[in-house]
């Protein structure tokens, strides 16, 4: 066991989590926030309908949800530099071959396939990657860290790739975003993901007689009760990321004004989880949580039915920001405090399950939505209900993991 290094937590400031936080504001930027840009010049040039583009997005989300499982499994037994350095190359690839399209059908070819490696190279397996390195227990000041670094990719990516759809075209755009992820993510993903510096075989084995981690958290209401809130989360962070634009632009804001709202949403993410950092270092990620769930159903109401005027729309976005940039902190760091401490992987995987599920269906029903009613005030009413349902599911699981563990 001489080789096996100790759990211990990874330092923000490391190599480490420095070159995964680089490579995560690309995978994001890249593979995540461009899509409704470039959907909306796909729209325009070759006369797509909005559902007809964005079920694409649902095909890719269904195929993640397919393959989260057997992903964290594989990072959980020491496979992350392949699986996140691999996904990357793949799919520049496919945003190659999607800058190639005439065809709805090789479109969803494409489109389809970026959104399932999006399982194997966004947060999930990052985390599980952080996981691994420093043990579950240990994870949460890195994981913390990677997100501060995360928060950048829509300030960064979205006025970028408005950029380069004003100068080279859609077409021009994906050729860029393939570079991006064949020569900077799959680079660095090789680069740090060390296997033989991780702490996982250490502290993850256990007595084979025992009934399996992956198996024991289905049988916990708790985990039941994260799922149903985290998804929620989900389809009201994918409807909303997917549709703000068009949905800002119909009540009357130019671009220009939309653009600078999205990209507020970055900086107070960072906002967010750096107050965490000061304040919140010992708080729980179940009383973080509890907290700050309730901020949801509150921007999502400033983006319905406030007036519209620019410093509310963008108020909401800073507000919306740094309840989302909490929430990802939370998200990582509650499955070995209110769930499990093994398996971290597997179990982040099988919650990740129904999430991209709804990531895939929640932009598809928006669309179809507002195709038949003409409009996006019924969508906003939806999805003020699902941010709804996610805080009173977390006071739930919340209360009932208290209750439990005491």
């Amino acid at each position: 066991m001489s080789d096996v290094a100790a759990p211990a937590p990874v330092s923000g400031r490391s190599w480490f989590i420095t070159g995964l936080g680089i490579a995560q504001i690309a995978s994001w930027g890249s593979l995540y926030y461009s899509f409704p840009l470039i959907a909306t010049a796909m729209e325009a040039d070759l006369g797509w309908d909005k559902p007809a583009i964005y079920g694409a997005a649902t095909l890719g989300a269904l195929l993640a949800a397919v393959i989260a499982v057997p992903i964290g499994q594989a990072i959980d037994r020491g496979r992350g530099r392949v699986v996140m350095a691999a996904a990357s190359v793949l799919a520049g690839i496919l945003l190659a071959a999607w800058s190639l399209v005439d065809s709805i059908w090789l479109f969803y070819v494409a489109a389809a396939g970026v959104g399932a490696l999006q399982a194997a190279t966004l947060y999930e397996p990052a985390f599980a990657v952080i996981a691994r390195r420093a043990g579950p227990i240990h994870a949460r000041g890195g994981i913390t860290a990677l997100t501060l670094w995360g928060g950048f990719a829509s300030t960064v990516f979205v006025p970028v790739v408005q950029i380069l759809l004003d100068h080279v075209g859609w077409r021009g755009t994906l050729e860029v975003l393939a570079g991006v992820n064949i020569l900077l993510c799959a680079s660095i993903y090789f680069w740090v993901i060390d296997p033989s510096q991780d702490a996982g075989r250490a502290v993850q084995a256990g007595n084979p007689l025992r009934r399996p981690p992956l198996r024991s958290a289905l049988a916990n209401p708790v985990f039941w009760g994260l799922v149903v809130s985290f998804t929620a989360y989900t389809a009201t962070f994918s409807a909303f990321i997917y549709h703000f634009y068009p949905m800002m632009l119909e009540r009357g804001f130019d671009t220009g004004a939309v653009v600078l709202a999205m990209t507020l949403i970055g900086p107070a993410q960072v906002a967010g989880r750096v107050a965490v950092m000061a304040f919140g270092r010992q708080a729980s990620g179940r009383r973080l949580g509890s907290l700050v769930v309730i901020a949801f159903p509150l921007a999502m109401a400033a983006f319905a039915w406030a007036p519209a005027m620019f410093w509310i729309m963008g108020g909401a976005a800073a507000l919306y920001g740094a309840a989302n940039g909490i929430m990802t902190i939370v998200r990582g760091i509650v499955i070995p405090e209110m769930v499990s401490r093994e398996a971290y992987g597997a179990i982040n995987g099988a919650l990740a399950v129904p999430m991209t599920i709804a990531k895939a269906i929640a932009p598809l029903a928006a669309a179809a939505l507002w195709s038949a009613t003409g409009n996006y005030g019924m969508v906003m009413v939806a999805v003020f209900a699902m941010s709804c349902l996610m805080a009173l599911a977390f006071w739930g699981a919340a209360w009932t993991s208290k209750r439990v563990r005491g």
